[in-house]
């Protein structure tokens, strides 16, 4: 596989943390590949090149689309016509399936092998995409078991790899020098506070977590309350909002990043939807799940939905076993509520800690090592081969 070109592109700070484990993958087998396309600083750091910053890609939801959409599309074509000119061994896309499906149908049709990266959520909502994703991609790789069943009966070559968090987080956490590091004493209750990684979803959050801190705060003065927050625009900004509404006395410590220290050491945890909630549970930490988005992304988003519940906990279990309280039912009363419902009941955060240990164990398969079989018939000599030499590989992993 000897200077293999792999065009690749993630959209978001989730994607940008898959995208460095897929590089690490296939650099144990192939130091000298080249990654370049659109890259995070996690990406980046595992030597990938970045053509345009991660953080065009970063928006969500229909509303916010729209309003980007002329130089979200400007972007795509010019990665299109880059990639069809210099014509990668393959072209991986990570999540971000509005971009990166269309591009790879793109690229696809001009013959350039393409592989996706963790599947579209098509079990949760818009299953149509599904016929999109069959002309899109060669391959689908799936982080979830669930997801495997669904591209075979479509007739969509699959691998499931497990989910990189489920091999990266230990299955036992360090909980006592998790709360040694954070100066916490051993029967101290905390709260760690995850409003999301980008600053939109800080704008959204901050007031939320900061007044249901100051309701629980009041209840328990003991409580103490921990923000993880990843870059110093996210901390300025989160600041700010406690001395607007004259919170800065609270006992609230805002981390630089360690989100998995706070969930290691933190009784539970106040997450908002997303990657960050498989984080909370592979921490074994109970949690309460929220998010606020605009009301036309969140109606168009509902009447699309086919799942009761957003968060990856639930669908990992199958059923509610960790409190949603999304849009107009994130109050801070409520939230505080179900927070002190956790924090009230010792016996159930030790049966809820039993099914993320399950879930956790059902997530963590060697994942670098089933994403480098997986690509291997991509980026071997002769892959135009690859149909057959795929079929083993994926003969041998399900083996």
């Amino acid at each position: 596989m000897s200077g293999r070109r792999i065009g690749i592109v993630a959209g978001e700070a989730s994607g940008d943390m898959l995208g460095a484990a897929l590089i690490r993958a296939v650099r144990e087998r192939e130091p000298d590949a080249k990654f370049y396309g659109i890259a995070g600083p996690k990406m980046m750091a595992e030597g990938a090149e970045s053509l345009f910053p991660m953080e065009k890609l970063s928006v969500s939801g229909y509303v916010e689309v729209v309003r980007h959409l002329p130089e979200l599309l400007g972007i795509r074509k010019q990665l299109a016509k880059r990639f069809i000119e210099d014509r990668p061994d393959v072209f991986i896309g990570v999540d971000a399936p509005d971009f990166n499906l269309g591009l790879e149908t793109k690229l696809r049709s001009k013959g350039i092998r393409t592989v996706h990266y963790i599947s579209p959520s098509i079990w949760a909502w818009r299953a149509e995409r599904i016929h999109k994703i069959k002309r899109a991609v060669d391959h689908m790789l799936a982080v979830f078991p669930f997801e495997e069943a669904i591209y075979q009966k479509a007739g969509i070559p699959v691998t499931y790899v497990g989910h990189p968090l489920a091999d990266e987080m230990p299955l036992n956490p360090d909980r006592d020098g998790a709360r040694s590091q954070l100066r916490l004493a051993k029967a101290g209750p905390a709260v760690a506070m995850l409003p999301g990684s980008r600053m939109k979803e800080l704008v959204a959050h901050s007031d939320l977590m900061i007044q249901t801190a100051r309701i629980l705060h009041k209840e328990r003065p003991d409580l103490r309350f921990f923000i993880p927050l990843a870059t110093r625009e996210t901390r300025d900004y989160f600041e700010t909002r406690l001395y607007a509404l004259e919170a800065h006395e609270l006992p609230i410590t805002i981390l630089f990043g360690h989100a998995r220290l706070a969930l290691n050491a933190a009784d539970v945890a106040l997450v908002a939807s997303g990657t960050a909630t498989l984080e909370a549970a592979l921490a074994r930490c109970p949690m309460v799940i929220t998010y606020r988005v605009p009301r036309l992304t969140y109606w168009l988003m509902m009447r699309k939905a086919i799942l009761p519940y957003v968060g990856l906990p639930n669908i990992l279990a199958g059923e509610f076993i960790v409190p949603e309280l999304l849009q107009e039912d994130a109050t801070p009363q409520n939230l505080a509520q179900a927070l002190g419902n956790w924090l009230d009941n010792k016996d159930a955060r030790a049966m809820l800690r039993e099914r993320f240990a399950a879930m956790h164990e059902s997530l963590a398969r060697g994942h670098d090592e089933r994403v480098a079989q997986a690509l291997q018939p991509f980026l071997a000599p002769g892959g135009s081969n690859h149909a057959n030499a795929q079929g083993n590989h994926l003969a041998a992993l399900r083996g």
